[in-house]
């Protein structure tokens, strides 16, 4: 065993729920990420022209901002709403904290999944079979599920893989600065918190 921290908790025990809170929000980050990133990758890519480039100037702004600083905003945007609906140590409060993490490192973690998408939604829209499936009039819907998602597959899988750790570590920095999974609910950024200030 890994003992027991200050208020008798068994650590070994905390340490393995915080590693199902953390994975648990980083799949569910990673989730949002890639439905994201797919829907707008894919509409750009499909649309092309001014929709292509105006859709694709605001990934573009959205790369330019702090990624983490936007997480942390809404991250304490969030828990000053759950304090006024809920106050402190409810369950409402914790759902909303949860609930808010992963979808605010979701929405920042979807850009690089854009890009990608809409560049093989561009290579795959070049073949010769998609020509002849707009030559025979197949409708836009039944192309892309049909022709172009399954071409997608690979990429999206790919990236969902790397946006996962990506997520776990946002969310592991952020409840290690005390700004999202908080006590009593373990994660491992508040676990390392705490082991640090047993350190000291």
């Amino acid at each position: 065993t890994l003992g027991t921290d200050r208020l008798g908790r068994d650590v070994l025990a905390r340490c393995v729920v915080g590693g199902l809170v953390s994975v648990g929000v980083g799949l569910s980050a990673a989730c949002i990420a890639v439905l994201l990133g797919t829907a707008w990758g894919s509409l750009a890519g499909v649309k092309g022209g001014r929709t292509d480039a105006a859709m694709m100037r605001l990934v573009d702004v959205l790369y330019g901002l702090p990624a983490i600083m936007l997480v942390v905003l809404i991250a304490v945007a969030a828990d000053g709403l759950a304090e006024n609906m809920g106050g402190s140590g409810t369950r409402l409060r914790e759902a909303i904290n949860v609930g808010t993490l992963f979808v605010a490192i979701g929405a920042v973690s979807w850009l690089t999944v854009a890009r990608v998408v809409r560049g093989q939604v561009l290579s795959l829209q070049a073949r010769p079979a998609m020509e002849a499936a707009r030559a025979i009039g197949v409708p836009p819907v039944r192309r892309f599920i049909r022709h172009l998602l399954p071409g997608l597959v690979g990429s999206i899988i790919v990236y969902a893989t790397l946006t996962v750790p990506a997520a776990i570590l946002s969310e592991a920095f952020l409840s290690f600065l005390g700004i999202g999974i908080r006590e009593p609910l373990p994660s491992w950024g508040n676990l390392a918190a705490d082991g640090l200030g047993e350190l000291n």
